[in-house]
């Protein structure tokens, strides 16, 4: 009993110690605001090659606009941090004080907005945490043009608009991605979890799904689409039109095509085919799951 009540004793004054210093800070007793730092810059010189954004627990909306410069403006009670590293721009958001006690993250809202060229077509690098992360383009006519995108998502939302970039690799633990207009060359996608939603969609496709949903609406079929499945659920939504030649096999699960195929050979482990010319080659493996062709 006098164990516990130590036990219970200690906890108070960790809490008090939190709370005081919780307090300070919010009525600058030690010196420093309560308030993050509200905005940062960074000259986009021709040697900057990647734009790097590393936030969690952030509402992040990345715009696009007539500039020279980068800048960042930020509300909330973390650290920003605009910061040159060799050719790479990072903007970031991270916790300050006591960190292991710093659950303002999760009680109150943060936003970011981060204002890059227009014509900036160079690298970019986004990894969120949780939070939620929102780039487009001026629009399907004028998109953001860009070399390599990459993108590392632990939880949260993703919201892509009207962007067209050579390289598009995109790496999903859990959470929810919207695409909408991406043109690419390459575009790899790993989703361990979640959902996955791409519409008027153009280029090559490598997607890797162990658990979730993924759905690909493709405008045109102009390269290569190679698909492992082993759990979770894939909707292909091809052009009336598409040229391509259809090669899967399923040890567990289905694959379904809804296209008319000729040389068509159906049994229980896998579906060949091909539609119009044949052009492109579709390879699918579903160890698990579905996998529907539309």
């Amino acid at each position: 009993m006098l164990k516990v009540k130590r036990i219970l004793i200690l906890l108070l004054v960790i809490t008090g110690l939190y709370i005081v210093f919780n307090q300070a800070q919010r009525f600058d007793v030690f010196g420093a605001g309560s308030e993050g730092n509200k905005d940062g810059q960074a000259a986009i010189s021709n040697d900057i090659q990647t734009i790097k954004v590393d936030v969690s627990s952030v509402s992040t909306t990345i715009i696009p606009e007539d500039r020279t410069n980068l800048k960042a403006v930020y509300n909330g009670k973390q650290l920003l941090k605009v910061a040159e590293n060799g050719d790479t721009v990072e903007v970031s958001v991270r916790s300050k004080g006591f960190h292991f006690f710093d659950w303002t993250p999760f009680t109150e809202k943060s936003t970011l907005e981060i204002y890059i060229p227009q014509d900036f077509d160079r690298n970019m690098t986004i990894d969120l945490g949780s939070g939620n992360v929102n780039f487009s383009g001026q629009s399907k006519e004028k998109p953001m043009r860009l070399n390599e995108v990459t993108i590392d998502i632990g939880s949260g939302n993703m919201d892509f608009k009207n962007l067209i970039a050579k390289r598009w690799s995109q790496d999903i633990g859990s959470g929810n991605v919207k695409i909408d207009s991406l043109k690419t060359e390459t575009g790899t996608f790993d989703l361990s979890s979640g959902n996955m939603d791409i519409k008027h969609y153009i280029g090559a496709v490598e997607a890797d799904v162990s658990s979730g949903r993924l759905n690909i609406q493709m405008d045109k079929l102009a390269d290569s689409i190679k698909m492992d499945v082993s759990s979770g659920n894939v909707g292909l939504d091809l052009p009336d039109h598409a040229d391509f030649t259809l090669s899967s096999d399923v040890s567990s699960g289905t694959i379904s095509c809804d296209f008319p195929l000729t040389t068509k050979e159906v049994n229980k482990h896998s579906i060949q085919g091909k539609h119009g010319s044949g052009k492109y080659k579709i390879d699918l493996d579903v160890s698990s799951g579905n996998i529907k062709i539309h």
